[in-house]
């Protein structure tokens, strides 16, 4: 009964920072005076940051933002682009100079090394009369837990004041069978029993649309290479859509009643390499998949040459403009009867696995440590947190009407989520999409009340947004699935399986483990594109060699630490559920 009173204890005051302790003011960054009032020297501070999708400076809307409040450009580094995955935080890390600023992946006591290391900073000092200690110190020290040494050196993302049971999404689960509803509706609305039936739909869909807009570049499927990791990433989305997720080579379901070999016959992501090598056997499959990066690949979700979207922001983001949608066209949640979507729960002590913080050699520490608390203050996640489904600047793209009520502005309509609308000069310029933060770091969950104007973050959730703005797609899709949102459906339909929001983190492994782990990881994820592309019996002969490749190169001795790796995330998930309650 103690743990359990000091959880709810916790999760109070972490509701009480959410809700109002917020409300103050920042002013030491810049929201009452100018960045070079502030601060008198212009700056470009260097970002390492393992979750952008972008490389080079920050333009756009966004930046004029930074540069108005702190007198700064950020300079964005990332391994989804520059390539090299470990090489190039290696190399980095060599220098003794990740980043100024370091927003990273803790996993294998990456946190830890970062400290011992050297390339991160003591924060203790700098952020004792910040916002960010006040509101968020307890889940700030259970971060710090990660790390040996005593200090502050790093801040985690997604805290939310909702109990870990609860699912963090708020309209949109984070993965999802989304494709053009206007093709679907065309085809007739076939129940689509598995992935099996899934990929007949799919076939249909590519028909139509080829034959309505005469071109033969439209595919069902596109995929790429860039966020391969442990397994091929787009193959792991499906895996997914059943209740698992990755822990290393383990796929680990949400309740914890189930873990399997990644390569096992019958695992989930066999089965979804299967799945693409059908479709690519039926022609469904973009053949630039192989080559494209990620910008290329989500350019053809802009043009509409594809048809399938693994994740709710993909389609919607680039295809879901409000000409697309006023007309009934554009990306929406399919049911697959069989499907139980994986949903992580809230994190009330935060989620350590993705932090940030500031470099051993930043050049302005202070300014970098505003910024941060700036980050984690309403009017910073409405502006930095658009990249994530937040709203965006107040008085561009949403404002408050005489009524006290929330809405979009008529530019809003047309730029939200992630369009190519012109932004005026005053904000920045530029295409909207184009001035969207890079940083793709959420500071708390998009669901989380924002303490400001009293609503969700998630501008989706605003009664204007529901019933006002309401397009022709969306009447259909809710007349069809007979729900407002996707995440209401799936809860209703028993579809959806939520992971309790554990902050959980792998601990280092032995230097032997990551070196053949390394070697493995790049096997599966070569033999996973051969698979794909594969004809007829190919596919099995692969699968058969991989086995062979990989009991060479010590897979069982990763897959023994993964396997336990996982049992105690799942144990961390069940202890922290009965921590907070339900």
């Amino acid at each position: 009964m103690g743990k359990k009173w000091a959880g709810i204890l916790l999760c109070t005051v972490l509701l009480i920072s959410l809700t109002a302790g917020c409300e103050k003011e920042n002013k030491k960054s810049g929201q009452n005076n100018s960045g070079a009032d502030q601060y008198k020297e212009f700056i470009t501070v260097d970002v390492y940051d393992e979750f952008a999708n972008y490389q080079g400076l920050q333009s756009g809307w966004f930046a004029k933002e930074v540069k108005d409040r702190f007198n700064m450009e950020l300079n964005i580094i990332t391994p989804n682009v520059a390539g090299g995955g470990d090489t190039l935080y290696q190399t980095r890390a060599a220098t003794g100079n990740l980043g100024d600023l370091i927003l990273i992946n803790t996993a294998n006591g990456r946190f830890d090394e970062l400290v011992k290391n050297g390339l991160v900073m003591d924060c203790t000092e700098l952020i004792k009369d910040s916002d960010i200690l006040k509101n968020y110190g307890p889940a700030i020290e259970k971060t710090n837990e990660l790390v040996e040494a005593e200090g502050i050196y790093g801040f985690p993302n997604s805290i939310s004041s909702q109990p870990p049971t609860v699912p963090s999404e708020s309209a949109e689960p984070t993965f999802g069978p989304y494709i053009r509803w206007d093709y679907y509706k065309k085809a007739g609305y076939p129940r689509i029993d598995n992935l099996d039936g899934f990929l007949d739909v799919l076939e249909k869909m590519q028909a139509l649309a080829r034959e309505e807009e005469g071109a033969g570049d439209i595919y069902a499927i596109s995929l790429f290479r860039d966020w391969d990791d442990n397994m091929m990433n787009n193959a792991k989305q499906l895996v997914c859509m059943y209740g698992y997720d990755e822990q290393g080579f383990v796929l680990s379901k949400a309740d914890g009643s189930d873990y399997q070999d990644i390569l096992a016959e019958d695992s989930c992501y066999i089965r979804a390499l299967r799945f693409f090598n059908e479709a690519n056997a039926r022609g469904l499959v973009d053949p630039d998949s192989r080559s494209q990066d990620y910008d290329t690949w989500i350019q053809k979700y802009r043009e509409g040459k594809i048809l399938y979207s693994p994740w709710p922001w993909v389609g919607q983001s680039t295809f879901n403009t409000a000409e697309n949608t006023g007309a009934g066209k554009g990306f929406k949640m399919a049911a697959v009867q069989d499907m139980q979507i994986f949903s992580f729960g809230c994190w009330p002590e935060g989620d350590s696995k993705s932090i940030i913080a500031i470099g051993s050699q930043a050049e302005d520490p202070e300014r970098l440590v505003d910024f941060i608390d700036w980050l984690y203050s309403p009017e910073g996640f409405e502006l930095n947190g658009q990249a994530n489904g937040a709203a965006g600047p107040k008085g561009l793209t949403w404002d408050i009407g005489d009524d006290g009520k929330l809405s979009l502005t008529d530019f809003g309509r047309r730029a939200l989520p992630n369009n190519a609308v012109e932004v005026p000069e005053e904000f920045g310029g530029g295409k909207w999409y184009a001035g969207v933060s890079a940083l793709n770091f959420r500071p708390f969950l998009l669901s989380e009340t924002n303490p400001n104007t009293g609503v969700p973050y998630d501008y989706l959730c605003w009664d204007s947004t529901m019933e006002d703005n309401e397009s022709l797609l969306d009447r259909e899709w809710k007349e069809k699935m007979g729900a407002d949102t996707p995440m209401e459906y799936l809860e209703q339909e028993g579809m959806l399986l939520v992971a309790p929001g554990a902050n959980y983190s792998t601990p280092a492994e032995e230097a032997n483990i990551t070196t053949a782990r390394e070697q493995c990881k790049a096997r599966v994820i070569d033999y996973s594109w051969q698979m794909i592309f594969a004809r007829g019996s190919e596919f099995d002969a692969l699968f058969t060699e991989l086995g062979n490749v990989l009991n060479g190169l010590g897979y069982e001795d990763v897959y023994r630490v993964d396997l336990a790796n996982a049992k105690n995330q799942t144990a961390a998930r069940k202890a922290v559920a009965e921590k907070y309650g339900n």
